[in-house]
């Protein structure tokens, strides 16, 4: 079982939809699954989805991140989510890339716990571009 982390922290699945690999997506599905070393120039004409999800198959893998940032600027305007090995740590970077949520296993659950991740919920206060701005 997956548990969401948002910005409130843990939480349940709250989508009910089935997820297609990339491979096998049409335009008319509601959710696409993508693996992190995915072309974002193959996703043109394909952002209708109501959801991607994007693989991260290692916390090193940073591929995942910007993906999220193209699919963004690309115009994507859904719900983005990072799915697998994303550490406390890189919840701020998510958010900041587009991500909407992570979904984590109930394993890194127990060893991150919440707390860890709600230290990080306000991530548009803690970046070092906006200190240096001010």
């Amino acid at each position: 079982m997956s548990i969401l982390v948002t910005d409130a922290g843990f939480g349940p699945e709250t989508f009910d939809g089935a997820f297609v690999p990339f491979g096998e997506a049409a335009n008319d599905v509601a959710a696409v699954d993508l693996p992190s070393d995915t072309d974002p120039a193959l996703l043109e004409g394909q952002l209708g989805a109501e959801m991607i999800r994007i693989d991260f198959p290692s916390f090193a893998d940073g591929r995942g991140f910007t993906l999220a940032r193209r699919l963004r600027r690309m115009g994507y305007t859904g719900r983005l989510r990072a799915k697998g090995h994303v550490i406390s740590d890189q919840y701020a970077m998510a958010r900041r890339c587009g991500f909407d949520e992570v979904e984590i296993s109930e394993e890194l659950a127990a060893r991150q716990p919440e707390g860890e991740w709600l230290f990080r919920a306000n991530w548009q206060a803690h970046d070092y571009q906006s200190r240096v701005r001010e």
